[in-house]
């Protein structure tokens, strides 16, 4: 159940819900906003509710049987659109997100921005912090990464997005980049994606590899119960007994959390795939399937790629792929 409390609601009286709530053993967790507040995992008595009533604060009893409360349609029907400058994650278009995966140095970063710049990529991706399964593999350039994405965008013009993954940076990632994006290792680490939900930017969780729809929902509910609402639901791939690819693209994800929730749902298939020559077609599947976006991975020299060269398009080749891509989103009545 969701508790929303009338427009001229102050702190005082969220504090008063709150403390009656915890009068009758009643768990909550109440976002820092003055709109839907309070999220309970149980119906509440007769007696509960009149009780509450009688404080003048509550608008709205919001009945919602889903265990995601925020992240349901029965919350909100139509599709949330996430709007940063002059892109809408969520419309009609789908949205190109594109770049290395790691931020190696400028001579990189600007190479590869300044092919993509010149396509239909809106979002520009390349991470600054990288968990990798050997502690010494390439770790990532940290702060002085997120220094060069931002200065380059001036150059470039694209947004930009980064991977989060330790709470004690997202104040400094979200000062520096458009949009946080929580990687499959750390979609249950609750303790940032409550810090997230604090940030103030648009955030891109990625399914756990060995996640279920409604755990990666639930973990989406965290978020956006502790504040942040421009949630973007990223499905990876998950582990499976297959091992001709990195992870199985788990593409009916999209189509049942379509039914589920009204936020924005976009593909990686670089990482699922794990290589190169069969990105196109899952991209295409993905588009087909109806993915809000693609999360792909573009190097100008893969070979010399310090992480994943092997899943990394060229530019020339995802320049043929939207083009392809292009009338995939066309038959489906959007635009790319």
């Amino acid at each position: 159940m969701l508790i929303k409390l009338q427009k001229n609601a102050k702190p005082e009286d969220l504090t008063r819900l709150t403390a009656k709530l915890d009068s009758h053993g009643l768990h909550h967790c109440a976002s820092p906003t003055l709109d839907i507040i309070v999220g309970l995992e149980k119906p509440l008595s007769p007696q509960v509710i009149e009780e509450l009533n009688s404080l003048g604060c509550i608008a709205e009893l919001i009945s919602i049987s889903t265990p995601w409360k925020l992240a349901s349609k029965a919350y909100k029907s139509e599709k949330t659109q996430i709007r940063l400058k002059d892109v809408v994650i969520g419309g009609s278009e789908v949205i190109m997100m594109a770049g290395p995966c790691a931020i190696e140095s400028e001579e990189q970063l600007r190479a590869i921005a300044e092919q993509l710049s010149k396509m239909k990529v809106k979002v520009f991706r390349a991470s600054a912090y990288k968990p990798r399964t050997s502690p010494y593999s390439f770790q990532g350039m940290g702060v002085e990464g997120l220094k060069l994405h931002q200065m380059l965008q001036k150059e470039h013009g694209m947004l930009i997005e980064t991977e989060v993954m330790d709470v004690r940076d997202v104040a400094i990632v979200a000062e520096h980049v458009d949009i946080l994006r929580i990687g499959a290792r750390n979609m249950q680490n609750f303790n940032l994606l409550k810090e997230v939900g604090k940030c103030g930017k648009p955030v891109i969780l990625k399914r756990g590899t060995s996640a279920t729809v409604e755990e990666w929902l639930m973990s989406a509910e965290y978020i956006m119960a502790h504040g942040n609402h421009e949630v973007i639901l990223c499905e990876r791939g998950i582990r499976t007994f297959e091992n001709s690819t990195r992870s199985t693209l788990d593409l009916s994800s999209v189509a049942v959390a379509r039914q589920l929730t009204h936020l924005p749902i976009i593909v990686d298939p670089s990482h699922a795939a794990g290589r190169k020559d069969i990105i196109p077609a899952l991209s295409k599947a993905a588009v087909a399937v109806g993915a809000d976006g693609l999360l792909i991975e573009v190097h100008h020299l893969p070979k010399e790629a310090k992480c994943d060269g092997k899943q990394a398009l060229l530019p020339d080749e995802l320049e043929i792929l939207i083009q392809e891509l292009g009338k995939i989103a066309s038959a489906m009545g959007r635009s790319l």
